[in-house]
């Protein structure tokens, strides 16, 4: 019977090709669903044989383990540079659809706390 093996809903391009890749070096029998047309199905990669999967998961674990140092270290690596985008920088760059967002926000909160402020105020 088929066991899944890693979920992939909000998982990037390049992790889901590393495990799709990981999988194929080392002959597990794997197979993926996807979300589907209307991005309600249940999108995965997929062991066919359940006897592999204590060494898909080592597999899968050990990967894991490296891409968090990696990612981290890249991370790291950009802020040291200053090639990480800040919240100021961000804001600078779009002042508009800051404006937009914090007035949206305003109004949201407006009409959420009124009829309660007016039944207190009575």
């Amino acid at each position: 019977m088929a066991k899944i093996l890693f979920r992939l809903r909000q998982v990037p391009d390049d992790e889901a090709d590393d495990v799709r890749q990981l999988l194929d070096d080392h002959a597990i029998d794997w197979y993926e669903t996807s979300a589907g047309r209307f991005m309600i199905s249940f999108p995965a990669i997929w062991l066919r044989d359940e006897s592999q999967e204590d060494r898909a998961r080592a597999l899968l674990a050990e990967y894991q383990q490296e891409r968090v140092q990696r990612v981290r270290s890249e991370r790291a690596e950009k802020l040291a540079n200053g090639e990480l985008e800040t919240l100021s920088q961000r804001i600078a760059a779009n002042p508009a659809a800051t404006i937009l967002v914090l007035f949206a926000i305003v109004f949201i909160l407006y009409i959420s706390i009124t009829p309660f402020l007016s039944m207190v105020l009575r």
